[in-house]
């Protein structure tokens, strides 16, 4: 078995070969106008874009696919084999094809090419071999010149499959940047989960669930102490007389005053004796993950919610990680 150094040793030389395939991909792309030209063909099409390859490279394809719906650009993971047997079906006249294979030259890759040109729609080769039958064959040429695989025996598909994926990546991101595609379209496309929550969900959709603890100024302890155990937030907002918000008092705060006032002048406090005033404020419209990194920079434990300025509300650290943003 080799030792601890020699596997981390071998790890780190497989990552800086795949690494340095990278960056030839990324001069690659230069080399020729294809890169450009099927990017530019594929936002002129009112169809999709199928992705299809065999082996590891019909992975690389199905990942492909996914990336490119993420981002705003239809798409549809045919797999080489199978369209011989009827999926051919699903390419339609405006679609566009990208077909992925490393060396472009396989029996599956020459029995599928003649079918798909008979289509008549715009394909792709993404392949490491410019000279083979399917870079010849095709509109266009996304160019991965891999030379060798990180497998000590130049086998296992692995340079190579991320050089493909990387490339997928680059042409996903092109397409979405062409057409100006915010983080908001990003959203309505992944409303489930984390991802989706951190882009969509406001300050104002998790505050209105809360109670809103407000004493005023004048406000006993008593009241104080009643008003922000009832409601259950570990704080209270301080209002003036006119409704604006001058101050909050948490449970630190009542801690505090302990240390600070004597037993028998416990009667005489008031609510703006121990607030703090100009408390941190978040506005009803911001996005939750805004209140994360606010209440994470102050390292506290709820923001004061507000309208134009106006007292809304509270937002805890537990309603962010009651909606798995924390």
């Amino acid at each position: 078995m080799k030792a601890q150094t020699d596997i981390t040793s071998i790890g780190k030389k497989v990552l800086l070969q795949e690494a340095e395939a990278i960056r030839g991909v990324a001069e690659a792309i230069g080399q020729t106008g294809d890169f450009q030209d099927c990017v530019r063909t594929i936002l002129g099409l009112h169809g999709r874009v199928v992705v299809t390859g065999i082996g590891k490279s019909a992975h690389i394809a199905g990942k492909m696919v996914a990336t490119l719906n993420s981002t705003g650009t239809p798409a549809l993971f045919m797999h080489a084999a199978d369209a011989i047997h009827g999926d051919l079906g699903m390419i339609q006249p405006q679609d566009f094809i990208i077909c992925i294979s490393k060396s472009g030259d396989t029996p599956e890759i020459k029995v599928l090419v003649p079918l798909l040109k008979r289509l008549r729609v715009p394909m792709a080769a993404l392949v490491a071999n410019r000279d083979s039958y399917l870079a010849l064959q095709s509109d266009f040429v996304l160019h991965t010149p891999v030379e060798r695989e990180a497998c000590p025996h130049n086998l296992a598909p692995t340079t190579s499959t991320t050089a493909a994926l990387a490339l997928g990546d680059a042409l996903a991101v092109a397409l979405l940047e062409s057409r100006g595609f915010s983080s908001q379209d990003f959203a309505h496309l992944h409303p489930g989960g984390t991802l989706g929550k951190k882009l969509y969900l406001k300050v104002g959709d998790l505050s209105r669930q809360n109670q809103t603890p407000r004493v005023p100024l004048d406000a006993r302890l008593a009241e104080v102490i009643l008003e922000i155990s009832g409601k259950r937030l570990g704080a209270t907002a301080v209002l003036d007389g006119a409704g604006q918000l001058q101050g909050i008092v948490t449970d630190g705060d009542l801690r505090r005053m302990l240390s600070n006032f004597a037993p028998e002048r416990l009667a005489q406090v008031r609510a703006q004796d121990i607030m703090t005033p100009g408390p941190v404020t978040i506005d009803v419209e911001e996005f939750a993950v805004e209140a994360l990194a606010r209440m994470q920079e102050r390292n506290i434990t709820q923001l004061v919610v507000t309208e134009a300025g106006r007292f809304l509300g509270f937002i805890h650290l537990h309603d962010l990680l009651r909606e798995g943003l924390v």
